[in-house]
């Protein structure tokens, strides 16, 4: 969309460029048939539009309009001026300021030999330099403006391509740390069932022939379903974290932990719950850890000081939270880079639920989630 505006104002700038350039030539024929006792079938008229239409064709090399301008216009003099000077104008604004420079001091030396009525250095002596001038200091200043935009444009361009870099670098390390928790979570479940079935089938009683067989495959699939589960979800975490040891404690940790290190931080936190965590998902309960971190850390980082008050809900149909804080002093040195949200936003929607942060009114800042809990297995087509 920008970059459509910006072509729009581009093209009004030439059309405009290009209407003053034909108004100049025709003011520029008009001055020369005066100046030949109203003959327009003069050499100064030809000159004047051959000028006007070099300076219209904006691909043309730079002598191609300044010399033909600067030669008219030491010819035949100050009927040729305005074309002159947007000649002048267009080397300044390309940083070609000496040459315009040369070919004005050619010009203006070469009108002491044409005759006086229209020369450049009457009836005002420096009026035509004046002019010159202007042209000249006026080029120049549009020409860095225009840098200067490009420059600026440029780094903009720049740092959102790195900011959406940064946004899919930290969408990855979510999935990455998504993949990596629920690893660890369905491998210990799958472990559990093939223990178990193995248990079953090493009794001393006797079992029926199928209850056998049944056990059996139920163990080859679980341990066949925990190899694949290794090599699809093993495989996509981070590439230097089979190096690092293992982070100690259990996978699914209690946000009242969070809690705690925070109020031993000296962070003032409420935490309210509804439900039972064993009602949520594995994966729902790793969500909440996250989430509440999160918000715990920016509440540390924005508004040092402030009360935060947490609300959980795990009960059916939907995991919530809600984290809100009252406004406070940022601590020191702290930058907003705001991915850290964008990871969490990243695995709230791979859940199928939806996360929104942002202002609360006074000041507050509030983050609230909820994720649908999945629906039961007879509900998607499947066996109750």
């Amino acid at each position: 969309m920008k970059r459509r505006e910006s072509f729009r104002w581009r093209g009004w700038g030439t059309l405009g460029r290009r209407c003053l350039v034909v108004l100049l030539t025709a003011l520029a024929v008009l001055n020369s048939a005066t100046a030949a006792d109203d003959r327009y079938l003069v050499p100064a008229t030809g000159a004047a539009v051959l000028c006007g239409a070099a300076l219209l064709v904006r691909r043309l090399p730079w002598y191609a309009s300044a010399v033909p301008a600067t030669v008219a216009t030491g010819l035949w003099g100050w009927p040729l001026l305005p074309l002159l000077l947007v000649a002048l104008f267009d080397l300044a604004v390309h940083r070609r300021a000496r040459l315009a420079m040369g070919c004005a001091a050619a010009a203006l030396g070469a009108n002491f030999l044409i005759p006086p009525a229209i020369s450049l250095w009457t009836p005002q002596r420096y009026g035509s330099t004046l002019f010159v001038l202007l042209a000249l200091v006026l080029g120049l200043w549009v020409g860095n403006r225009r840098r200067l935009l490009k420059a600026l444009g440029d780094q903009v361009e720049h740092l959102r391509v790195e900011r959406e870099l940064r946004e899919e670098a930290a969408r990855a390390a979510e999935r990455s740390r998504i993949a990596a928790e629920m690893h660890d979570v369905l491998a210990h479940r799958l472990s559990l069932i093939a223990l178990h079935t193995g248990v079953l089938t090493a009794r001393s009683e006797p079992l029926p022939a199928p209850v056998v067989e049944r056990l059996a495959l139920l163990r080859t699939a679980s341990t066949d379903a925990l190899a694949d589960l290794r090599d699809v979800l093993g495989a996509l975490r981070d590439p230097g974290a089979e190096a690092a040891p293992a982070a100690p404690g259990p996978v699914l940790r209690d946000v009242r932990e969070l809690v705690e290190q925070a109020r031993t931080a000296g962070q003032r936190a409420e935490l309210e719950v509804d439900g039972r965590p064993e009602q949520a998902p594995a994966a729902h309960r790793l969500a909440v850890h996250r989430l509440v971190q999160e918000a715990l850390t920016n509440a540390r980082k924005h508004a040092g000081g402030a009360p935060v008050h947490i609300h959980l809900g795990y009960g059916p149909p939907a995991t919530t939270v809600e984290v809100t804080n009252a406004p406070g002093s940022p601590a020191a040195h702290a930058v907003a880079s705001g991915f850290g949200l964008v990871g969490l936003r990243e695995r709230v929607t791979a859940l199928g639920g939806h996360l929104h942060a942002g202002p609360n009114g006074a000041g507050s800042w509030r983050l609230a989630a909820r994720i649908p809990h999945p629906a039961p297995l007879g509900q998607n087509g499947g066996t109750p």
